[in-house]
């Protein structure tokens, strides 16, 4: 999600404010407070751009800018807040030992909750980040990663309801740093947990779940969906041969949107360890309120092809598990054999 910014032409786009201005039209009140910083400390802030370029600082005191924003949130029905990254604290020589939104801007976060108002986290980031207390305590996150020239209008008509959003994670949102390296395509841990709590002499944490706090795959809209079960025409398959897995997705809310539907499978039964799940194909549909599709993947003998020990591209005999899910996480399954 690294942006190439360097020939960015920094005066064309629009910014946030004047495109939620340009959606929001003339009954629209807009007010506006900096709010903070990008960091407490000036050289942080310095050290994240570059390339001549310069994070403009506010030289009030944090608490000056805080209440501020305070005093300006308590006049307004929302609150958009928005915090992260710039584009230049990700890449190279840009890492981070906490990969949390930064001190100075979660305070703000904290004080602005603390009114009341009902707030809106749009989320400029180039990596995943931890995002526990924001998941906690903010009812709707907004990612829009590092947009392009035309991202302050298109963030706006999200946020205005004007477009249901239907993106879905490519990375995995850790809980906490220590769970990193963390991806939904692991291998299997000679003793599993469930992730119901902790329980000794499991591959778990004494203070944390394993799961992540977004899993690979995940995204919300505007209205829900509904997973049946999956019907396979067959529960076997010989080599050169093929399974159609089906599913019904029905569009349980008010409006209409767009749904990514994920397949993913498991080989149970490999000569050497295999990923507790890989994705092996998605759909994208539209469906109108109310309104069920049933969604068709073909499996194929070479999706179930890997190396092996003799670095042969091949399958293996043996029991697999298939899944069809909203994301790497939600799924439903059942299982096949490849004779």
């Amino acid at each position: 999600m690294v942006p190439w910014s360097v020939a960015a032409k920094l005066d064309k786009p629009m910014t946030l404010f004047e495109g939620i201005k340009s959606v929001a039209g003339k009954n629209t009140t807009l007010l506006y407070a900096k709010g903070s910083n990008v960091f407490s400390d000036a050289r942080m802030q310095q050290d994240a751009t570059m390339f001549g370029r310069e994070i403009i600082r506010d030289e009030r005191t944090e608490d000056e800018l805080i209440n501020e924003a305070v005093a300006v949130a308590l006049k307004a029905d929302v609150i958009i807040a928005a915090v992260g990254e710039t584009s230049e604290m990700s890449g190279e020589s840009s890492s981070r030992t906490d990969i949390g939104i930064p001190n100075v801007q979660k305070r703000l976060l904290q004080k602005l909750t603390a009114t009341g108002k009902p707030v809106i986290l749009v989320l400029f980031a180039g990596r995943p980040m931890t995002l526990v207390w924001e998941q906690q305590n903010i009812p709707a996150i907004l990612n829009v990663w590092f947009g392009g020239s035309e991202a302050a209008q298109a963030i706006a008509d999200v946020l205005f309801g004007d477009v249901n959003p239907s993106g879905k994670l490519v990375s995995t949102f850790p809980r906490s740093v220590a769970q990193i390296p963390i991806y939904y395509n692991h291998l299997n841990t000679g003793r599993p947990a469930s992730d119901k709590g902790f329980e000794k002499f499991r591959s778990n944490y004494m203070d944390e779940k394993n799961a992540p706090l977004f899993p690979f795959g995940f995204g919300l809209s505007y209205t829900t969906f509904e997973y049946g079960n999956i019907v396979l025409d067959t529960p076997q398959m010989s080599k050169g041969e093929t399974i159609k897995a089906t599913v019904t997705v029905k569009n349980t809310g008010l409006r209409a949107g767009a749904e990514v539907v994920q397949l993913y499978i498991r080989d149970l039964e490999a000569s050497i360890s295999r990923p507790v799940k890989e994705l092996k194909g998605f759909q994208k549909i539209f469906l109108k309120s109310g309104e069920s599709k049933t969604v068709t993947f073909e499996i194929t003998e070479e999706q179930l092809k890997f190396y092996n020990s003799q670095l042969e591209y091949a399958s293996e005999p043996g029991e697999f598990e298939l899944m069809i899910g909203t994301n790497s996480n939600d799924v439903k399954t059942e299982r096949f054999i490849l004779k």
